[in-house]
């Protein structure tokens, strides 16, 4: 399946600004051209996906014994902070996990990421195809390398769904709000939300958000974080209408996305809440939570619902994750990106971690059922845009985050949501 969507706002990102990181000088590790030892950072702390990284690393080492990688893996939330804290102390890890698009942006602003445009073999190039580079590229240069493509949309399960007599998936926010009222007459928590960690709750704004304002609105958003268009609002005021039925779980502003039975992920690999709203690593996430740590065998996917608005039927909301090298790392930082970009490490990935991966010669690795309408909608869609933290960068991605954690915890409104928003771009 040939999936070759450019992330909207994600492509030939201007720099957006420190947003409070500094220009020290990069640490770097210890290896030199010719061999040492580098530190790498990711995202991957249990199961497969953890082991696939220790795998490649020494399967690395071995075609290159002069060359060891300190594998280091970091808790998703901690990611970013731990990040921010390496660019401004100067000691940043050689090979780095990179979300793309502002916050990548910010980061190549301070001058500690390395310049991968002619450092990237051009099999990978042609494999990945140039939709894959698009959200870790700044300035018409390339600073990232892909590992998957992580579109969004509502993960659900069947056999739920059945229970509470509903037969079709919903496609319309009317849909969505009925399916919701069955499930709970059935007993059964509609849908789980890690809103503990901000990010998954401010993605049921992301998408309201696209599907109320244009795409030429939500493309410039990253080289002009504009909130002034009356969509921002009207994508509040359409959250907070949906919030008000209270589909989201018990505890849901406690609630963590991706740690242990009682997260987010947690809820639907156990069968306790009907759907979850997320990228398409959810299904790594959810195997790995389940009680036999296998794939929940009735899994399915549907996109995010149409709501009445500007934005273009169809549209996604998405990310991609890909790996960096600090400015001051050696040679062989570059080499091992080009060495998991294979088709063999690629395809093994996909496994791995459940999920899409950037190569598109390695797409038929991918055998969950869940993932197959998620590819097609993907290959479908108009136009796929980054996730809004994303294109907005750390501090005015963190304020709109916030913000909508705050007004569905009711301690804001749609209007302090799109204010509050405006100000962090304007302090920018």
């Amino acid at each position: 399946m040939k999936m070759r969507k450019a992330w909207a706002a994600g492509a030939a990102v201007a720099a957006l600004g420190m947003l409070g990181l500094t220009g020290c000088t990069a640490g770097g590790g210890d290896a030199g051209d010719g061999g040492g030892e580098l530190t790498m950072w990711h995202n991957s702390t249990t199961g497969d996906g953890k082991q696939y990284w220790e795998d490649a690393a020494a399967a690395f080492t071995e075609e290159n014994p002069d060359v060891t990688i300190k594998v280091t893996s970091i808790q998703n939330e901690d990611m970013d902070g731990k990040l921010q804290t390496a660019v401004n102390s100067g000691d940043m890890p050689d090979i780095f996990m990179a979300r793309g698009g502002g916050k990548l942006a910010d980061i190549v602003s301070a001058g500690k990421v390395k310049d991968l445009t002619d450092l990237i073999d051009d099999d990978v190039k042609s494999a990945f195809g140039d939709a894959s580079f698009s959200a870790f590229t700044v300035d018409d240069k390339i600073y990232g390398m892909p590992s998957a493509v992580l579109p969004g949309g509502i993960f659900y399960s069947k056999d739920l769904f059945a229970q509470a007599g509903i037969t079709e998936a919903p496609t319309t926010i009317d849909e969505l709000g009925d399916a919701v009222e069955k499930l709970k007459a059935a007993g059964i928590q509609p849908i789980a939300l890690g809103a503990k960690d901000a990010w998954p709750a401010a993605h049921w704004y992301y998408f309201f958000a696209l599907r109320a304002c244009g795409q030429d609105v939500v493309q410039n958003l990253a080289t002009d974080p504009d909130f002034t268009d009356g969509c921002w609002l009207e994508a509040a005021e359409n959250l907070d209408e949906f919030a008000s039925i209270e589909p989201f779980n018990e505890g849901f502003l406690t609630t963590s996305a991706q740690e242990g039975a009682n997260s987010s992920a947690g809820l639907v690999a156990n069968h306790k809440a009907a759907m979850e709203l997320m990228g398409a690593w959810n299904v790594g996430v959810i195997a790995s939570l389940t009680p036999d740590q296998k794939p929940l065998a009735d899994l399915d996917w549907f996109p995010f619902p149409e709501v009445d608005g500007d934005g273009e039927p169809g549209a996604m909301m998405g990310g991609a994750d890909g790996y960096s090298c600090s400015n001051d790392s050696p040679a062989a930082c570059e080499e091992f990106l080009n060495f998991v970009s294979s088709k063999e490490w690629q395809e093994k990935y996909a496994v791995a971690f459940q999920t899409i991966p950037a190569s598109q010669e390695a797409t038929g690795a991918v055998t969950d059922p869940s993932l197959a309408p998620l590819m097609a909608a993907y290959s479908e869609a108009p136009y796929v845009s980054l996730w809004l933290d994303t294109s907005l960068g750390q501090n005015v991605g963190n304020a709109l985050n916030t913000g909508v954690v705050e007004m569905l915890a009711g301690q804001g409104d749609p209007q302090k949501l799109v204010d509050g928003v405006e100000a962090a771009a304007a302090r920018g």
